[in-house]
C-alpha cells in the first residue's frame, strides 16, 4: 500500500521562477494494481511518479510505503529503498549502448553483491520470460524498439521489486508493440506487482489491464 498525504513539490522555490508542480495531492494506491496517471503536459504526473519512486523529494507532505514514512529518509536509505522496492522503465529506455542485453539487465543488481553466476542466471531467465533469450548477447543498439523495451522491463525486474514505475512507456511504440507491453503489464499485475505509469495514450488508458486512472491538472488530482 502506498499512501500519499498532502504532497507538494516546488521547483526553484523562493526564486522569481518558482513553480509548484504538485499541489496538495493525497492518494492511496493499492498493492498489486495497475494505476495510470494521466493529464496534459505540465499536469505534474511525471513529477508525482518521481516522488513516489524516491527519485525526488517532496517540498512538503508525506509518502508512506506499507505504513513507513519514506519521504524524509536520508539519501543512503533512499538508494537502498529504490534498489529493493522499485523498478523503473523510462520513456527513452536509457539502455547502455555497447553492452549486451544481458549486461544491461544485470546492471542494477551489481550493488547487491550477488555471485556473478547467480546474477547471470537471473538475467537470462528474465530475458527468456520476455522472449529475448536468443538476443541475450546482442548489443542493445542492434535490437528493435520492442526488444529494447522488453530489455528495459527485464532490467527493471532484476532485483525482484514489488513496484514497477513506468513513465510514458508506449510513447515511442507502435500499436502492436503497445498492446504487447499492456499484455506484459497484465502478467506482472497478475503476479502481484504494483504497476504505476504515466500516459497520454488512449490505447493504454482505455485498456482492461489498467485498473485505476488518476487524472491530474496543474499539480492537483481532478479525478481518482
Amino acid at each position: 500500500m502506498i499512501e500519499i498525504a498532502d504532497l507538494h513539490k516546488a521547483f526553484n522555490q523562493g526564486q522569481h521562477n518558482e513553480y509548484w508542480a504538485i499541489q496538495g495531492v493525497s492518494l492511496s494506491l493499492a498493492r498489486g494494481q495497475v494505476t495510470a496517471f494521466m493529464g496534459p503536459s505540465g499536469s505534474g504526473k511525471t513529477t508525482l511518479l518521481s516522488l513516489i519512486g524516491c527519485l525526488a523529494r517532496p517540498t512538503s507532505g508525506r509518502i508512506r510505503l506499507d505504513g513507513e514514512d519514506i519521504s524524509g529518509l536520508p539519501e543512503r536509505f533512499l538508494t537502498e529503498l529504490r534498489r529493493r522496492h522499485f523498478g523503473f522503465v523510462f520513456q527513452q529506455f536509457n539502455l547502455i549502448k555497447g553492452l549486451s542485453a544481458r549486461d544491461n539487465v544485470m546492471l542494477p543488481a551489481y550493488p547487491l553483491g550477488l555471485p556473478h553466476r547467480q546474477l547471470t542466471e537471473r538475467a537470462d531467465a528474465l530475458l527468456a520470460q520476455f522472449r529475448l533469450g536468443h538476443r541475450a548477447d546482442a548489443r542493445v543498439e542492434w535490437l528493435s524498439g520492442g526488444e529494447q523495451q522488453r530489455v528495459a522491463i527485464a532490467r527493471a525486474l532484476i532485483n525482484d521489486p514489488p513496484i514497477l514505475v513506468a513513465d510514458e512507456p508506449t510513447a515511442n511504440l507502435d500499436t502492436a508493440l503497445s498492446r504487447e507491453f499492456l499484455a506484459i503489464l497484465g502478467e506482472l499485475s497478475g503476479a502481484g506487482r504494483t504497476v504505476l505509469l504515466t500516459s497520454h495514450d488512449p490505447l493504454v488508458l482505455d485498456s482492461p489491464q489498467v485498473e485505476r486512472r488518476v487524472a491530474l491538472r496543474d499539480g492537483r488530482v481532478v479525478e481518482a
